[in-house]
């Protein structure tokens, strides 16, 4: 039996040595196209999700939202979080411009690698940063809410008139947290999906050109 599997052993080292070996100059160029194509998905998925909300936003911009924005006295807190938040998101898609050129011209493959390392860094710097611009917003339209609109106060004046202001605020921010949670994951979940399947394909991109480093 040991025979068996030894003469085994080596019918297969000896099929193998037959196979053809691609280069490093072979395997280069298909590994080049690949990362090229897959940051230049992520630059155009940036740019389609930067359209459409604000897109969104323009929809819902009315006069009437203005208004109330106005009443729950967070207009300017709005405008200003809105300002600093498209800028910063293109500062981003700018990013993904620039990672997208400097690998679709680079003939390194450490430049490359550093490359890849500084895509999926800034993907992940894109997806904390609009996780905390949600949080920031849901405790904005949060206080604007509970304190100035006529059914957030009908709620704090019904709770100090029974006295249990504690407990009511204690749920109030326990149940915020977990709204908060609960929006958070589900866009962390579209970010995962988004994102994760490209940045997975990168990052076998990534091993095997370290593999042809060695």
């Amino acid at each position: 039996m040991l025979d068996e599997l030894e003469l085994l052993k080596k019918d297969w080292q000896k099929r193998e040595a037959d196979l053809p070996k691609l280069s490093y100059e072979q395997i280069y160029p298909m590994i080049k196209k690949k990362s090229s194509s897959i940051v230049k998905w992520i630059f155009y998925i940036s740019i389609i999700e930067f359209v459409f909300w604000a897109g969104i936003n323009i929809i819902f911009s009315g006069p009437e939202t203005m208004q109330e924005l106005r009443d729950m006295h967070i207009y300017k807190v709005v405008m200003v979080l809105n300002i600093f938040n498209y800028g910063i998101i293109l500062f981003f898609i700018y990013k993904f411009y620039t990672n997208y050129k400097k690998i679709s011209f680079t003939d390194s493959s450490r430049v490359m690698m550093r490359t890849i390392l500084k895509v999926k860094r800034t993907v992940t710097q894109y997806v904390w940063f609009n996780l905390i611009i949600f949080t920031v917003s849901a405790i904005i339209y949060g206080y604007g809410v509970l304190l100035y609109t006529p059914e957030g106060q009908e709620i704090v004046q019904a709770a100090a008139q029974d006295g249990d202001s504690t407990e009511f605020w204690a749920l109030i921010i326990i149940t915020s947290i977990a709204i908060t949670a609960v929006g958070l994951f589900i866009i962390w979940l579209f970010y995962k999906l988004l994102y994760g399947i490209l940045l997975k394909k990168l990052r076998k991109n990534y091993n095997e050109l370290k593999r042809l480093e060695v």
